[in-house]
């Protein structure tokens, strides 16, 4: 199953290439191609959310299984969306960088999510789970800001543009992922299961 999941998280990125091979990007490929790969590392977060939920309502450990691979896919989607801003449209100059980033709210909030998931996919393995044990867990907490980083970045973004019907979507379908921590809903689901 999980080279079936492999494969399927694959297919945004294959999309993409075939449609740049046959000039389906549109009249602004950047815009579209940065996009598209922003709007991906926001779904498999929220993916790699729902494993929690669907464990609870379920009572089931096999999503947690798919958690990590759905993360890593998440932090590879966001390093295609940073890479891309960088290159395509700051042209690698970092002091320009910078300054976009402390200048536009929105890039503050991108900047800042792909920030605090760098620690997350670089201890997503069972060696750093080992190493750093409980701190392990309280590390991974940090996927709860950046949810709401992110869809910030989301939300800012599409501001500007008067444009928050799709965003709006998102937000709730992350605030009703993050509900299912709350420790009485949490307790309520387990209970069932018992």
């Amino acid at each position: 199953m999980k080279a079936v999941i492999f494969l399927l998280a694959l297919i945004p990125l294959d999309r993409l290439i075939w449609l740049g091979f046959t000039d389906g990007l549109g009249a602004n490929p950047i815009e579209f191609i940065t996009r598209s790969t922003g709007t991906w590392a926001l779904v498999f977060l929220c993916l790699t959310l729902s494993m929690t939920p669907l464990r609870l309502i379920t009572h089931s450990t096999v999503w947690i299984r798919y958690r990590r691979m759905l993360g890593l896919f998440s932090f590879f989607y966001a390093c295609l969306h940073f890479g891309i801003w960088l290159w395509l449209d700051q042209n690698f100059d970092l002091i320009d960088m910078l300054k976009d980033v402390v200048k536009r709210p929105f890039i503050t909030m991108g900047f800042t999510s792909l920030v605090l998931l760098t620690p997350l996919a670089l201890t997503s393995n069972h060696w750093a789970q080992r190493k750093l044990g409980r701190s392990w867990s309280k590390l991974h907490y940090l996927v709860y800001v950046i949810a709401c980083t992110a869809i910030l970045h989301y939300w800012w973004h599409k501001a500007s543009k008067n444009d928050l019907d799709t965003v709006s979507i998102y937000a709730v379908i992350l605030l009703v992922l993050l509900c299912f921590r709350i420790p009485y809903i949490r307790n309520r689901l387990l209970s069932r299961g018992s």
